[in-house]
C-alpha cells in the first residue's frame, strides 16, 4: 500500500501500520495486487475543532503553526479498500469512529482509475 500528500509518502506491505502525517492536502492511497485491478481511495483533509479553538483563544499565529504543521486537520477514522474501485473518504461522514461506507468516485486529478492488464 502507499498513501501520498505534499508532505510524506509512506509504503508498506499488508498488513503492516502505516503512519499518516496530517496535511491540509487530501491522502491518496493505493493498493496493488499481482492479479487484480488496484484499489485506489482518497481520504478528505477536512480541518479540526483545534483551528477555531487558535484562532478564537491564540489568535493567527497558532493557526498558521498548526496549518503549517498539518495539525489542524484530520483524515477519517476508518477506511477499507476495495480492489478494482476508486473509493472516497470523508471525515465530515464518521459517527463516533463508526466505518462509514466511502463514496465512489470518478478520478480527479493525480487519480487514475485502475484497469486490468
Amino acid at each position: 500500500m502507499q498513501q501520498s500528500h505534499d508532505k510524506a509518502s509512506t509504503t508498506v506491505k499488508s498488513g503492516d501500520i502505516a503512519n499518516v502525517r496530517r496535511s491540509n492536502a487530501d491522502l491518496e492511497i493505493t493498493c496493488k495486487h499481482p492479479t487484480r485491478s488496484d484499489a485506489i481511495a482518497k481520504a478528505i483533509s477536512r480541518v479540526n475543532g483545534g483551528m477555531f479553538g487558535n484562532i478564537l483563544l491564540g489568535g493567527g499565529i497558532g493557526a498558521v503553526i498548526d496549518h503549517n504543521t498539518g495539525q489542524a486537520y484530520t483524515y477519517p477514522s476508518w477506511v477499507q479498500l476495495v480492489f478494482g474501485q476508486t473509493l472516497v473518504f470523508d471525515r465530515q461522514n464518521d459517527k463516533e469512529n463508526q466505518p462509514v461506507p466511502p463514496t465512489a468516485a470518478a478520478p480527479a486529478a493525480g487519480m487514475e482509475v485502475a484497469k486490468k492488464p
